[in-house]
């Protein structure tokens, strides 16, 4: 039981990061379609990325996720600096970006520790039987 916990906690901070991003969408759209677009895909995506958390779809599955938030808290990042490649000026630093930043952290922290348990033969993964 102990063990489910984190695969919970790992889907709640993937799922609430996706709402929050969602929740950006209809303030955004009016100005600027693109990033409308992008934070309507990545909610989604992450509201997604519960299923393989809560089903324990496997490493493949975990690291996939870990790679595409690493990459959207790096994006945030740059796109917070002056003069960056991205949207060439800084943006602002809202308490919406910190939240979802520390919910994506968390996410990526828990499931690579889901990852290391695992491997050490703590958690076992599901496996599926074929008949």
């Amino acid at each position: 039981m102990k063990e489910a916990l984190l695969y919970y906690a790992a889907a709640g901070t993937t799922a609430i990061a996706g709402i929050l991003h969602l929740l950006l969408v209809p303030n955004i759209i009016g100005f600027n379609v693109n990033s409308a677009i992008f934070f309507l895909v990545s909610g989604i995506a992450q509201i997604f990325w519960v299923l393989p958390m809560v089903k324990r779809w496997g490493k493949m599955w975990y690291y996939i996720g870990i790679a595409g938030t690493i990459i959207l808290i790096i994006m945030w990042a740059i796109t917070r600096m002056p003069g960056n490649p991205i949207t060439g000026r800084g943006g602002p630093i809202s308490d919406m970006a910190i939240a979802i930043e520390v919910f994506q952290i968390a996410y990526v922290i828990i499931t690579a520790i889901i990852i290391a348990r695992e491997g050490r033969g703590h958690i076992r993964e599901k496996t599926k039987i074929k008949g």
